[in-house]
């Protein structure tokens, strides 16, 4: 019974050996035709799961810097137009340096007025440099419209330092008697009114709380003056 177990475990791993052997040539021509058949199919040059990034096309940058520098070509030429395309092709940054070549070129107030109606109807931001410049233009001739306007473009500006400085100024020409046409209470309601146009951000912020400071300190003097009369 032991020989007959040991021959039988013998014949067992001769017949496992010759089959190991008889199936590896297949194997191996099995190897070789999944690697033909890959080779079959281009090849990625990227061994990432995703592929890696497209590169950058050199001319991609090149035209944007281009487009750049043809509006801005333009609205040194005075195309209001342009400020409407850079708002809608490019950045905040970008649309701001058209719009300041914009104002830059104004050399009337009849040309800024033209200029803030464009931006005003469009529904297009508000810089600094044109809330400057329409505050510029105000102090020069100052009446009812133009103080209206000038506090609205002021907030549209979402500075409130600025919207602070608009307001002092106001006040200021308000006591020299250089606002005759605008009352207390119009002033006082044109102030509130206007600090609704900043954003939350800018109301909240530390310069907003200063803003609050000083609007409410205008607030008492045109009240008191609202008594006087």
């Amino acid at each position: 019974m032991v020989i007959f177990l040991s021959t039988s475990i013998v014949l067992l791993a001769v017949l496992l050996v010759a089959l190991y052997y008889w199936q590896k040539p297949s194997s191996r021509s099995e190897v070789e035709a999944y690697d033909n058949f890959q080779d079959s199919f281009p090849r990625s040059e990227s061994s990432s799961l995703f592929g890696a990034p497209m590169p950058i096309e050199p001319g991609e940058t090149g035209n944007a810097t281009t487009a750049r520098e043809q509006l801005l070509a333009r609205a040194s030429a005075g195309d209001h137009s342009v400020a409407i395309e850079a708002h809608e092709n490019f950045e905040r940054r970008v649309y701001g340096e058209i719009l300041t070549a914009l104002v830059r070129q104004v050399d009337s107030d009849a040309k800024l007025l033209s200029l803030l109606t464009y931006i005003t109807r469009n529904e297009l931001p508000v810089n600094t440099e044109l809330a400057q410049a329409t505050i510029d233009s105000w102090k020069r001739s100052p009446d009812r419209g133009s103080t209206a306007r000038t506090m609205h473009i002021t907030a549209l500006a979402d500075d409130a330092r600025l919207y602070q400085e608009t307001v002092a100024s106001a006040l200021n020409l308000w006591r020299r008697g250089m606002l005759a046409d605008v009352s207390p209470a119009e002033l006082r309601a044109l102030f509130d009114g206007e600090f609704w146009v900043l954003s939350t951000t800018t109301r909240n912020s530390g310069a907003g709380f200063v803003l609050k400071r000083a609007l409410a300190k205008a607030r008492r003097e045109l009240e008191s003056a609202m008594r006087v009369n």
